[in-house]
C-alpha cells in the first residue's frame, strides 16, 4: 500500500456535483493557524499532473532541448512533441495548426511567380 504525503496530495480542480472549476478561497497557515479567505487567482501549472510537471522540469532544465525530453521519457521524438504539445494544451497555450509542407511549397511557388506577395502568403500560413 502507498501512503501519499502532503506534498504529493492536491485539491480537486472541479465541483464534485456540477464539475465546474473550483475557486480558490481560503489559506491557511499551518504553523501559526492565521486563515485569509477572499477570492484569489489560481495557478496555470495547478491542473498539471505530477508526471507531466516532471516533462515541463525536464524540458526547463535542458533549456527546451527536445531531444533531452525524448531521451527521459524513453520514447520517439514525434511522442515526446506529443506529450509536450498536449501539456501546453492543459496550461492553454495551444498552438495554431501548422500548414501542411504541400501547401507551404505551393504557397512559395505563388511568392515566386508574383501571383501573391509575401505577406499574403504569411497570413495564408497562420
Amino acid at each position: 500500500m502507498t501512503v501519499s504525503t502532503d506534498r504529493n496530495r492536491r485539491p480537486p480542480l472541479n465541483c464534485p456535483v456540477c464539475n465546474e472549476r473550483l475557486a480558490l478561497t481560503r489559506l491557511s497557515c499551518p504553523a501559526c493557524n492565521t486563515e485569509l479567505s477572499g477570492g484569489f487567482a489560481t495557478c496555470e501549472f495547478c491542473v498539471l499532473s505530477n508526471e507531466d510537471r516532471d516533462v515541463l522540469r525536464v524540458f526547463l532544465a535542458s533549456r527546451g532541448n527536445m531531444k533531452d525530453l525524448e531521451r527521459h521519457l524513453g520514447v520517439s521524438y514525434p511522442t515526446a512533441r506529443a506529450r509536450f504539445d498536449a501539456l501546453l494544451t492543459k496550461i492553454g497555450i495551444d498552438r495554431p495548426p501548422v500548414a501542411p509542407a504541400q501547401s507551404r511549397v505551393e504557397l512559395m511557388e505563388q511568392v515566386a511567380r508574383g501571383e501573391i506577395d509575401i505577406d499574403e502568403a504569411l497570413r495564408r500560413l497562420e
